[in-house]
């Protein structure tokens, strides 16, 4: 996936004058301290050189890479967003956020992600020796797989009732959004004014997907490992 992702970053991205990532981008940051790891040395490099190319490169935090702090940010050279973040340009609005904080009928991984994003939580993780944070990661990632396994009904989509809010609140804009691995485009009637909600799928070690603005129109594109 890491190798697909590069290939990303120097092919269609060096089109874009900007490029947002919207959380998840690493299957787990265990802080700033953890940039010589290979593999994410790799994806720093890679970001660092479109940036350094005159692509302006954003980032949300997602659930597993909610460590994400500045060290990373000077060295990528992205800028790290507080979210929801609404996204104007000069046809249209886009609101744009991981998505996470919307699955609020999850009750039990809302309460999971409290305690994650809690600054007191961090601060005492980042304070644990590098190697014991990268068990401690793998031993969340386990447990949160085997969680969804075994619900009945796990999760797989928004709230609605949260989500018609969440539009309604940021003035009907086109929203953005990954999380539920469900790529999507959804229709909202909020107020009677209707509103897209796309979202991003998930990307593995073939195939990926990115959504791209021209100025008049919003597309899904696939993007596959080169043969």
């Amino acid at each position: 996936m890491t190798t697909l992702f590069l290939d990303f970053l120097a092919g269609p991205v060096r089109q874009a004058g900007e490029l947002y990532l919207l959380g998840d981008l690493f299957e787990a940051w265990i802080g700033d301290d953890d940039l010589a790891d290979a593999d994410n040395a790799r994806v720093v490099s890679g970001l660092r050189d479109a940036s350094e190319a005159g692509v302006r490169i954003g980032l949300l935090h997602g659930n597993r890479d909610f460590l994400l702090g500045p060290e990373f940010a000077r060295a990528s050279g992205c800028r790290l967003l507080s979210e929801p973040y609404l996204l104007s340009t000069p046809e249209w609005q886009f609101v744009l956020a991981h998505g996470d904080a919307l699955c609020i009928d999850d009750l039990a991984y809302q309460q999971v992600r409290a305690q994650l994003r809690d600054p007191a939580w961090q601060q005492a993780f980042l304070a644990r020796p590098r190697e014991q944070r990268r068990q401690l990661a793998a031993q969340m990632r386990a447990q949160s797989i085997a969680s969804q396994q075994a619900k009945d009904s796990p999760c797989s989509d928004l709230q609605a009732a949260a989500t018609d809010d969440f539009l309604r609140a940021h003035g009907y804009a086109t929203f953005i959004h990954g999380h539920t691995h469900q790529p999507a485009t959804h229709d909202h009637i909020v107020d009677g004014i209707h509103v897209e909600r796309w979202v991003l799928g998930d990307w593995h070690e073939e195939s990926g997907d990115y959504l791209a603005w021209d100025g008049e129109t919003l597309t899904r594109h696939a993007w596959t490992a080169k043969r």
